[in-house]
């Protein structure tokens, strides 16, 4: 690894504490290094400002002039809310910008690569690009394709069930997993459940046993609203924000008293649109969704082509066919037509084994 690569992964390092927080923003870590050390460095703050490069730049100082910059994504060369970062970079006397990837929003979009080079500032592009585009595949997804990245988490024992036919379910899998699984909400801009799952379980989809932790927003897609405000979203929901995907002329106001956002969607054949309905969490700002179920949800998602990951937690046991499966109905006609992921990785968590699929 040459020093450039190494700096350019703390960079990324950096910009990982972000994922989660800076929604509609993507995370970006910058890291400063003149005469082989780091002057400065910084990662996207919380709901999105300030921005990395002005992190850096105020810890820098004076010693910015004639450093290197390590930027994980193409600074942006817009006027916001704060002025562009390619100008602060020129401004502060940067000799040479490293960065991992170009911006694919129409307002930088390469503007930002231009101005440093228009101000004589040299200007080196894909440096840990691969890394930088899984890091921001979420910030990439709503801008190129106008959806959120959706990871799929499933919890099951080996024979694929995730409850007893009583719906008992708790708890299937260890201390370990369900940490883990926090872990993940953070690192996500919303958790997503349907109306079976929270019906059943009355979860809260907080995070939970790490600290003063960041809480993710919560969605709930309940066409009918079936599901009772008074239960944990509802009670929770001025704390913290609840958004609800419904469907026209679903009875809203129980839901609106709680202080939840509702989401009207659009109907196919009775059921919620919910590529529409993904679409419009993607105009919202929402770059990141982990969907915790229930079977039918998460069934509909992946006939709907809107999954992207799968986070499978396996535990070593059994429940039999009178168990309750992970997936509702898939319509299969035939095996040629069942949906193939990849495994990117596998490691035991606890007593239990983590797996993560994507489809190719």
């Amino acid at each position: 690894m040459t020093d450039h690569e190494a700096h350019m992964r703390h960079a990324l390092q950096l910009a990982a504490r972000g994922l989660g927080r800076v929604w509609p923003n993507p995370a970006v870590g910058c890291v400063l290094v003149k005469a082989g050390r780091i002057v400065g460095r910084g990662w996207t703050q919380p709901g999105g400002r300030p921005h990395a490069e002005r992190m850096a730049l105020d810890q820098a100082g004076a010693r910015a002039r004639g450093a290197l910059a390590y930027v994980t994504l193409e600074p942006c060369a817009h006027h916001g809310k704060t002025p562009p970062c390619a100008e602060a970079l020129v401004a502060a006397g940067v000799s040479h910008v490293y960065s991992a990837l170009t911006d694919p929003d129409p307002r930088v979009a390469g503007k930002g690569h231009a101005l440093l080079r228009g101000a004589g500032i040299g200007v080196t592009e894909g440096l840990c690009a691969q890394d930088a585009q899984l890091l921001n595949r979420g910030f990439l997804k709503r801008v190129t394709q106008g959806l959120p990245f959706v990871t799929l988490k499933l919890a099951t024992t080996l024979d694929g069930k995730i409850a007893l036919d009583t719906g008992e379910s708790r708890w299937i899998t260890g201390p370990g997993a369900r940490r883990a699984v926090h872990r993940m909400r953070m690192a996500h801009d919303a958790v997503m459940v349907g109306s079976g799952t929270a019906l059943a379980d009355d979860p809260d989809l907080t995070v939970r046993d790490l600290g003063a932790a960041w809480q993710p927003l919560r969605i709930l897609v309940d066409g009918g609203l079936r599901v009772p405000a008074s239960g944990r979203l509802g009670r929770t929901a001025r704390a913290h924000p609840v958004w609800v995907l419904h469907a026209a002329g679903a009875t809203v106001g129980a839901w609106q008293e709680a202080g939840a956002k509702l989401l009207e969607v659009a109907q196919i054949n009775d059921h919620l649109d919910l590529r529409a309905g993904m679409a419009g969490l993607a105009a919202q700002g929402v770059t990141r969704v982990f969907c915790e179920g229930g079977a039918g949800l998460a069934a509909a998602l992946i006939r709907a082509g809107l999954v992207d990951e799968v986070i499978t937690f396996t535990a070593g046991a059994f429940i039999g066919a009178e168990g309750r499966s992970a997936l509702g109905a898939l319509g299969l006609a035939a095996l040629s037509d069942a949906p193939r992921l990849r495994l990117v990785s596998q490691q035991a968590v606890g007593g239990d084994m983590q797996s993560i699929w994507r489809f190719a």
